[in-house]
This record gives C-alpha cells, sequence and structure tokens, in this order.
C-alpha cells in the first residue's frame, strides 16, 4: 500500500524518528503503525548493541532541583553534533524531569520510568536507532534537603553542579558556591569529607616528596662545596654532555657519582623525623586548602575563603554536600 505524508508525519511524531526511517518502516510494515513502530525500536536495539564498544564522551549533563530534591544527570553520545541536537537535549530534560518528579535515588530506577509507553531505557535505545549513534546514561547524583542551588556552566551542557546549603538564604550566595565547586572542583566539603585512602595516600606522598627535596639539598650542598657544577652534575645525561664537551675527564665524572650516592645514603639515613612530619603535614595543609570547598579560596575575592563567604553571609551557613559532573576530561 502507498504510505502517505500524512501517516509518515504522524509516526515521526509518535517515535521522533527521521522522515525516511518512518516512510521504509511503514512500507515495511505494510500501514500498520504498530508494527512500524516495532521495526523502529528494533532498528534502535540493533544501532545499540552494534555500537556498544563505542566511546560515548559527548553529551547533555543536565541538573534540576525541586521541592528539596536535587538530581544530575548526563545523556551521553558519541559527537557533539548529535549532543547539540534539541530533540537530544529535549530527551535528556526529560528524563530528568522524570527522575526529579520521582525522586529516584538510584540510575537503575531512572532507567525503569516511563516516558510514554515505553521506560526511560527503551527511550534511549531508541534514539540510539534514530542518531545511529551509542547513547547512554550516566553521572546520576542527588542530593536532598532545604536548600539546593544548581549550575549549568555558560548553559552549555557540559559541566553541571548542585550545592546544599544547610539553610534557605538568597538564591544568589548558592549559585556562587556551586559556581566555586564547578570551576575549582573540590573532592570534599571539608577535612572530615576526605576519603582515608586519599588522606594516607596523599601523606605517603608528602612524606616521600620531603624526604626526596631534603637528600637532594644534602648533594646539592656537597657538590658545591667540592667545585662540581651542579648542571653538569644533575643526571647521566649532563655529565656526558660534559665529558664530550671536556669540561670534566671520566674521573670526575665517577667522581661526581660516588659523591652522590655516598651523600644520599647518609642523609636518608639521618633524616630528622620531627621535621620531615612538620614539612608533610604543611602540605597536607596546602592540599586541604586547594581540595576542599570551605578551605579553597573564594573564586570572587581571594582574601577570604567559602567558609569566610559564607560566614559573611550568616554565620550559621555552611555546606552540608554538593556534587560536580563533567564530559570534559581534566
Amino acid at each position: 500500500m502507498a504510505v502517505t505524508m500524512a501517516d509518515i508525519t504522524k509516526l515521526r511524531k509518535m517515535t521522533g524518528a527521521g522522515m525516511m526511517d518512518c516512510k521504509n518502516a511503514l512500507t515495511q510494515a505494510e500501514g500498520d503503525f504498530d508494527q512500524a513502530i516495532k521495526i523502529i525500536r528494533e532498528k534502535g536495539q540493533a544501532v545499540a548493541a552494534k555500537r556498544s564498544d563505542r566511546e560515548a564522551s559527548e553529551g547533555c549533563v543536565l541538573a534540576k532541583a525541586v521541592d528539596g530534591f536535587g538530581a544530575m544527570i548526563a545523556l551521553k553520545c558519541e559527537t557533539d553534533f548529535v549532543a547539540q541536537n534539541a530533540d537530544f537535549v529535549k530527551l535528556a530534560q526529560d528524563i530528568l524531569d522524570a527522575a526529579v518528579a520521582n525522586k529516584c535515588k538510584t540510575l537503575d530506577e531512572v532507567k525503569a520510568l516511563k516516558l510514554g509507553d515505553m521506560t526511560v531505557a527503551e527511550a534511549v535505545t531508541d534514539r540510539s536507532g534514530i542518531t545511529g549513534e551509542k547513547m547512554e546514561l550516566d553521572g546520576y547524583q542527588t542530593v536532598e534537603g532545604p536548600a539546593i542551588s544548581v549550575y549549568n556552566h555558560q548553559n552549555k551542557n557540559f559541566l553541571c553542579t548542585m550545592v546544599l546549603l544547610n539553610k534557605a538564604v538568597d538564591d544568589k550566595i548558592g549559585h556562587e558556591v556551586a559556581m566555586q565547586v564547578a570551576a575549582m572542583n573540590p573532592i570534599a566539603v571539608n577535612e572530615a569529607g576526605v576519603p582515608e585512602d586519599v588522606k594516607n595516600n596523599e601523606l605517603q606522598v608528602a612524606v616521600e616528596k620531603t624526604k626526596a627535596e631534603q637528600i637532594q639539598k644534602a648533594v646539592e650542598a656537597a657538590l658545591k662545596k667540592a667545585g662540581f657544577n651542579l648542571y653538569i652534575a644533575e643526571n647521566e645525561e649532563h655529565l656526558n654532555e660534559g665529558i664530550m664537551k671536556g669540561n670534566i675527564t671520566e674521573a670526575q665524572a665517577q667522581e661526581i657519582r660516588d659523591l652522590k650516592e655516598k651523600v644520599a645514603a647518609e642523609k636518608a639515613a639521618n633524616l630528622p623525623a620531627q621535621m620531615i612530619e612538620n614539612i608533610a603535614k604543611g602540605r597536607m595543609a596546602k592540599f586541604y586548602k586547594e581540595n576542599c570547598l570551605l578551605n579553597q579560596e573564594y573564586i570572587q575575592d581571594a582574601k577570604m575563603t567559602i567558609a569566610d563567604y559564607l560566614k559573611a553571609q550568616d554565620k550559621e551557613l555552611t555546606v552540608l554536600d554538593f556534587k560536580r559532573y563533567t564530559l570534559r576530561a581534566e
């Protein structure tokens, strides 16, 4: 039977599929709309399966908060061209709206929600069939509380943040903190929120770096005292360069190697533990300042921390939680 433009348009509105896909599906289904919809969905499943090993690094990240519940989600795809498509962005928004309305706590709950006559997971698969690209949901995060602020960086749907304050205040304040989270990418609200394994690893790095610096200082002091050029003595490449240019002899190069090894071993065996601990603690303080939200310098005024900024607005004001998700490598 002949397929009319009205039928194609109707199926397109029902499925969101392209005109040619709708025409081909209706032709194959001999005008049966239910069968045509099934054909289009099967195409989506086939595309999704075929491209399952592809990387979906582009997409649309959105955040929303209503009545004390905030959520953020990313609908990912393969190319920026698809990510900017209005229908793709609308699907991401529809999914987020449904997630917030139902106060979903997990991504699996979101995928099981109904969008029309299909689940969210099915809708994403269908969209994959329409665009021919791999699509997946990712980055679903939530916060709950009295004062939630959301921020979509530059309104370009690639980086979103949510901030939960302990009390309701002017929206501008929460917005400022949400911008801070976007710009400075903290790992925790405060020191107590930093995972123990991260603390232990950073402390170990700080200790080893401090030891290495103290040993290096001792070696450099010994080389200077012996009258050797620090640039030439820095490494094997510079030693060989010095020999080739006639600045040092092979014997002198070996003397430098021996001196460096001897002084390094002696210094390593006699490092003052308390000094190492104190310097490492200083490095940890710097780590917390850079990575804990309340400790960070406020991006609008480096003379104060975020904690200072909040206290200036309300003495009891603080951050309870925050979430951040981006599609960009950092």
